[in-house]
């Protein structure tokens, strides 16, 4: 019997969208312009803009193992922006590298799984799980430390210290 699950997580909301002409795919040659952020600004949040970006797994199983494919995309439709700069709009794309070197990360995790049919169901959930949640744990790191961009000294530690996660797993780059 073939199983099949999808997992979705959005770093600013929880959704399933239907059509994808409002996401990017992550891409090293593609970067985000202000042009992408197609939301109306939150005016209730004190944030200058606010990037959400998704992390999906489609995952199947049978008797011969595990098949995975891994989508990382910005949502245009869920990312707005009140105040344009370009200090601002490195720190956005930060936030969508971020989450491609976790999508990274969690190829990895999933290629290093030994499949075992009995609790694959919880094994994959438990793998995403702790990915996201870390994930999670540091785009709130790094908010918290470039005071969202406002700190540029911090900000240039993050820069480089993004590129070198995204080096890091760049064996992981070709999920699809």
């Amino acid at each position: 019997m073939f199983q099949k699950a999808l997992l979705l997580f959005c770093t600013a909301l929880l959704s399933v969208t239907t059509g994808n002409d409002h996401l990017i795919d992550w891409s090293a040659s593609r970067k985000l312009t202000w042009d992408d952020f197609k939301s109306r600004p939150d005016p209730s949040s004190p944030n200058a803009a606010l990037t959400s970006s998704t992390i999906n797994v489609d995952f199947g199983f049978d008797q011969n193992g595990l098949k995975h494919s891994i989508t990382c995309r910005f949502d245009k439709l869920k990312s707005w922006v009140k105040i344009r700069n370009p200090y601002i709009l490195n720190h956005e794309q930060g936030h969508f590298d971020l989450s491609e070197a976790y999508a990274r990360e969690l190829h990895k995790a999933l290629q290093e799984y030994h499949f075992k049919k009995e609790t694959a169901n919880k094994d994959l959930n438990n793998i995403y799980s702790r990915v996201m949640k870390e994930l999670v744990n540091t785009q709130e790191q790094y908010d918290a430390q470039t005071n969202h961009s406002l700190d540029t000294a911090r900000q240039a530690v993050w820069n480089d210290k993004i590129r070198a996660m995204l080096d890091e797993y760049a064996a992981f780059k070709d999920y699809r």
